[in-house]
């Protein structure tokens, strides 16, 4: 797989560049990524996602819970930006494999937990922050045990949901006890973040 993307910057404090390249040493952290099928920042529902982390103090120390974690790249950002350790899941073995290599290659493998399968297969709960950049009918099959696995006081970033989804997951996640503290529409997906009541 070629790895000769350009850098590039996503929100106020980090930047993609591709494992070749040299670090850029400022004030933005470097994510170093592979470029693939399971994100490498490009999306805009990855870049949303990662911009709202930076706006979320709550991700100091927190324990984070990352469903459909893909590349890592969402883990990652929350772990530079101080979150105590992540539970990584996906369904596709290959997905796992680059999280992997990509949470080792950024000095966060240590802190994180990787599985492959569906959330009826973890076993951990009680999480001070959920990412699930997925689809929205995902979101709408999998809600009630999410929310559940979600400390009170918890917040939750959802990404991935395309416009005609969003009122649907917004509505299913208040019903089940989270307040939504901002749902931004972007050019075709949406990104909510909530926080569990």
């Amino acid at each position: 797989m070629r790895e000769d993307y350009s850098p590039f910057n996503i929100g106020n404090r980090f930047r993609v560049i591709p494992p070749d390249a040299s670090p850029i040493g400022d004030d933005r952290f470097n994510l170093i990524m592979d470029r693939g099928a399971f994100g490498s920042g490009e999306h805009e529902t990855t870049r949303s996602c990662i911009e709202t982390l930076e706006t979320l103090p709550q991700v100091r120390g927190a324990k984070v819970f990352d469903l459909g974690s893909g590349t890592g790249i969402l883990s990652i950002a929350a772990l530079m930006l101080g979150a105590k350790e992540a539970w990584c899941l996906d369904i596709e073995k290959d997905a796992v494999l680059a999280c992997q290599r990509n949470c080792k290659r950024n000095g966060v493998g240590q802190l994180t937990n990787h599985f492959c399968g569906t959330l009826d297969k973890l076993k951990e709960d009680s999480f001070d922050l959920i990412l699930a950049n997925i689809y929205g009918d995902i979101l709408l099959d999998v809600a009630d045990d999410l929310v559940a696995r979600a400390k009170p006081g918890a917040h939750l970033i959802l990404s991935g949901i395309l416009w005609e989804y969003n009122f649907d997951v917004r509505s299913r996640f208040e019903r089940l006890g989270c307040a939504v503290l901002k749902n931004r529409i972007l050019e075709e997906f949406s990104t909510v973040l909530l926080q569990k009541e």
